[in-house]
């Protein structure tokens, strides 16, 4: 299955490599990984300056691959100055020339056309440096002025079966445009476990290319398999079920673990405390209950409210309140487990 990014003219895979939780994996096995995609047929690679080490991985992995992968790299760059250094750092780490698609890292307003950043991407698409231009958010009302502004050859953001039915509306925006489409966070974070269920609904928004973010061969194994066993099949009835008790269960306010809110005063490591209470349920693991993590959910209880983690979260959400509701969900599952540790 192929898509077209809007026009770009860039056809690919309709599966994508997300590399942000390769910078968590050791250098050998991340290589692995991305040799294994590129050989299952996953030709579209997604990073950013931002990853720590996950761009030099690439250039490592895609030594003499490099013509049969687009690859999209992005940049958190505020000056034209910075954005050409961080280029220049990108293009080297990924043993390049250009790169396919340059991208705005989730800037908190959309740059115009004479803008210092803007003018910036053009001068570097003029040189051939990049290929085209992108924008990143998880804000929705920016991720459509910049669909609609005529800037911007692709829009990447968060989609899944726990979007918004106004954040499904996107791709259909974005082909009115001639703007790709590209889904971040098609596994929720985490929050989604079932590999097949997620691609399905994918499936049916033929014009977005969705990244999966992936660590280890066996999340790659996995997302193959649903691949090749279900192709381009639409979701079923069955699907269909399932997706709504998923929504009832995520019911109200939740986090997305973009991790915008970072960094905590604290050092509360908010995008995944934020999520504990679900990711115990929904992606069991002894680690959750290990004196290491432990350790860091108590950290909760240092929480001042200063505000800062809710003034920079996308989603609104009331960040001190959900830690603690998490904190207090997660004591009560751990005594389960650890009934000696003292609360």
């Amino acid at each position: 299955m192929k898509v077209t990014l809007g026009k770009t003219g860039i056809t690919v895979s309709k599966d994508g490599l997300g590399a942000l939780p390769l910078q968590r994996a050791a250098q050998a096995d991340a290589i692995r990984l991305i040799q294994a995609a590129a050989d299952g047929g996953i030709d579209y690679i997604d990073t950013a300056r931002a990853y720590s080490d996950s761009e030099e991985k690439l250039g490592l992995a895609l030594k003499g691959r490099r013509e049969k992968v687009v690859i999209a790299t992005k940049t958190s760059a505020s000056t034209a100055g910075e954005l050409t250094r961080q280029l220049e750092a990108s293009l080297a780490l990924l043993k390049t020339d250009y790169v396919d698609i340059y991208q705005l890292h989730n800037p908190d307003s959309v740059p115009k056309e004479d803008s210092e950043i803007y003018k910036a991407l053009l001068s570097a698409k003029q040189s051939g440096k990049i290929l085209h231009i992108g924008i990143t958010n998880h804000r929705l009302h920016l991720a459509k002025e910049a669909v609609t502004s005529g800037l911007y050859e692709t829009l990447q953001y968060p989609l899944s079966y726990l979007s918004s039915a106004e954040e499904q509306d996107l791709p259909r925006l974005c082909r009115d445009n001639g703007v790709g489409f590209i889904a971040m966070k098609a596994f929720a974070g985490g929050l989604i476990t079932d590999a097949g269920l997620a691609r399905r609904f994918q499936n049916q928004f033929d014009n977005s290319v969705p990244i999966w973010g992936l660590q280890h061969l066996w999340e790659l194994e996995r997302l193959l398999e649903a691949r090749d066993r279900d192709g381009g099949a639409p979701l079923s009835e069955a699907d269909e079920m399932k997706i709504a008790d998923e929504l009832r269960q995520l019911g109200g306010d939740f986090c997305r673990g973009c991790g915008y809110c970072a960094p905590c005063p604290e050092g509360i490591q908010i995008f995944n405390c934020a999520r504990t209470s679900l990711l115990i349920r929904r992606a069991p693991s002894k680690n959750w209950f290990s004196d290491a993590w432990r350790d860091e959910m108590l950290k909760i209880k240092n929480c001042r409210s200063c505000g800062l983690c809710s003034s920079r979260c996308p989603y609104g959400l009331n960040t001190p309140a959900l830690l603690r509701r998490n904190l207090s969900d997660y004591l009560e599952q751990s005594e389960r487990f650890t009934p000696t540790h003292p609360q």
